[in-house]
């Protein structure tokens, strides 16, 4: 299994952490090349230097997560990697993204036959070690693929993770839990 992981701060950095000690084989980018360079050394991340080179380090069908702030910075790795992927690959938006964006990148993202999902995480600093909640949109097809990476960061393969309906609810169900 692997994994394409852009954005390594706290949460994505900690994400890639616990996939890498579960054995999922992680390609990493950030464009702090510190960060990168620190997981790479401490965890075994391969490095990426840029999301172009990320891409072509993934085996076919990729998945790249994108763990960044939500708003412009996610848009525009969003835009880039819309001129990168093939047919058949999966973008999963992890940023605390506002659900009509993300509703909006999944009916994008499939214009260019990409599958698309958005993923609500909520886990902070406790998430590398007693797991993620993860609240995910997007296609039966996708998240089909996107399983075994849900199961890698929920607390338990069989928990901790929900597949809550079409693309934008993920992020719709995220956005009730950061309310509560």
């Amino acid at each position: 299994m692997q994994l394409g992981m852009i954005g390594l701060g706290k949460m994505g950095g900690n994400m890639a952490r616990r996939l890498l000690a579960g054995g999922t084989r992680v390609i990493g980018y950030n464009q702090d090349t510190t960060a990168t360079a620190t997981l790479a050394e401490e965890a075994g991340l391969e490095a990426a230097d840029s999301v172009a080179d990320l891409v072509r380090q993934l085996d076919e069908p990729r998945k790249v997560w994108l763990m960044l702030p939500a708003g412009d910075v996610t848009e525009a790795v969003f835009t880039d990697l819309l001129a990168l992927l093939e047919p058949g690959d999966l973008i999963i938006d992890g940023a605390n993204s506002w659900y009509k964006d993300s509703i909006r990148r999944a009916g994008i993202a499939a214009d260019h036959g990409l599958l698309f999902c958005d993923a609500g995480v909520s886990g902070g600093i406790w998430g590398l070690k007693e797991g993620y909640a993860l609240m995910v949109g997007g296609s039966v097809t996708a998240v089909e693929r996107l399983k075994p990476i849900m199961r890698a960061l929920a607390p338990a393969p069989d928990r901790g993770w929900v597949h809550c309906g079409p693309a934008g609810s993920g992020h719709f169900v995220k956005m009730i839990n950061n309310g509560i």
